[in-house]
């Protein structure tokens, strides 16, 4: 496989693994708008405490 189509193989795989994460977000939290769902990504992707340190307003969020 060339190194190209490693490249965008890699980049699919890491769009989806987003997409599922994502999904799962709205799942849990119906209710919850774009921005609430960026911010509980954040956290999935980057884990609590750099999520909280770059959007301070996480703490704002319920965690349920």
């Amino acid at each position: 496989m060339s190194a190209e189509r490693k490249l965008a193989v890699s980049l699919q795989m890491s769009r989806t693994v987003r997409d599922l994460a994502l999904a799962g977000i709205r799942s849990r939290f119906p209710d919850a708008g774009e921005r609430e769902q960026m911010l509980r990504l954040a956290v999935v992707l980057l884990g609590s405490e750099l999520a909280l340190a770059v959007y301070p307003e996480i703490s704002s969020l319920d965690p349920s």
